[in-house]
């Protein structure tokens, strides 16, 4: 704790509680001792507070949010870090689902002209990554049909620093009608408690005018309640609500996620393979045949409805309380 106040970005956070104050109505000087307090009490970081809109919860709804804090506390209880190389190395983490992938992939570090030649005769329209990138950094889309040969795209992927080579992901129709440009993924949290793997939430994640789905490039985020049912307007990066995609014009508010179910079990016995890493944040798209995995994340992020999207104005803390000690 004292480590977080000396480090601190006050300036952030001052113009946080400026942001606040002219939202709410409410005094600078009052949110930001109330900002003060939520971090003493329930380990709440200035953008927790702002986010998740505390200045309108009271004690009782501020106690069932899950803050970054106790996330990081989550983490450091439940995951182990000696396992973690399994799931932020990509090439190791494809290795280890690979029953859950459903799509080729090749890794570049062993890889001749030839062996990825006729990968790409095989998978001519490819995604290439760098095998540690976060938040969809680094990630490209390459189609055969737009370069003189395979050559030209080993020659690129290589120089960019993209060791892992995936053949696209053709998701399922209803997902493409959401937006067709990018993969519009799942991330869909679990925990594994005494080897067996249990669905905690899931948000979905939709591309917006890009060929990447991640909020941070670019992609907008939201809800789906237990029957896989869209039921409150996406989010962007700018914080604005989208209740219909701008791109497509399709209803958001209402989607309804494709072969939900069938995903809800696929994540819980993906959970089960490395149990040591019991809390992780899957990022799961929905093809014709079923759902595949496109990653894990054994740090997983925060997501929850902030309090105007929620009828009750309740936090996951109740549901993650099922299955651990928190």
């Amino acid at each position: 704790m004292l480590a977080r106040i000396v480090q601190l970005d006050y300036k952030s956070m001052f113009s946080v509680a400026k942001d606040v104050s002219k939202k709410s109505g409410r005094s600078f000087i009052g949110i930001c001792v109330d900002m003060t307090r939520c971090g003493l009490k329930y380990q709440a970081g200035y953008n927790d507070y702002r986010e998740f809109e505390f200045y309108n919860l009271t004690p009782a709804q501020r106690e069932t949010y899950l803050t970054r804090g106790r996330n990081n506390d989550i983490i450091s209880r439940y995951n182990d870090k000696a396992y973690f190389d399994s799931f932020n190395d990509k090439i190791k983490f494809n290795g280890i689902f690979s029953d859950f992938l459903g799509r080729e992939w090749i890794d570049l570090n062993s890889a001749d002209e030839k062996s990825f030649h006729d990968f790409m005769e095989r998978n001519p329209k490819i995604i290439a990554k760098p095998i540690d990138g976060e938040g969809g950094k680094g990630i490209d889309k390459y189609d055969l049909a737009d370069y003189a040969d395979s050559g030209e795209i080993l020659r690129l992927a290589r120089e960019r620093g993209q060791t892992l080579v995936e053949a696209f992901v053709v998701q399922h129709s209803e997902m493409n009608r959401l937006y067709p440009d990018s993969v519009n993924t799942m991330r869909m949290f679990t925990f594994c408690k005494d080897g067996k793997g249990h669905f905690l939430q899931a948000i979905l994640k939709i591309g917006n005018g890009g060929v990447i789905d991640n909020f941070s490039s670019g992609g907008m985020y939201t809800f789906a309640d237990e029957n896989g049912v869209v039921d409150v307007p996406a989010i962007d990066k700018a914080d604005v609500l989208h209740s219909k995609h701008p791109v497509t014009g399709t209803d958001i508010i209402g989607f309804r996620i494709p072969l939900y179910d069938e995903a809800v079990k696929f994540v819980e016995r993906a959970a089960e393979v490395v149990p040591q890493v019991a809390y992780v944040g899957w990022d799961v798209a929905i093809s014709e045949n079923g759902p595949v995995l496109i990653e894990g994340n054994c740090f997983p992020g925060v997501f929850q409805r902030r309090a105007s999207l929620s009828r009750d104005k309740t936090g996951v803390i109740p549901k993650y309380r099922e299955y651990m000690d928190i």
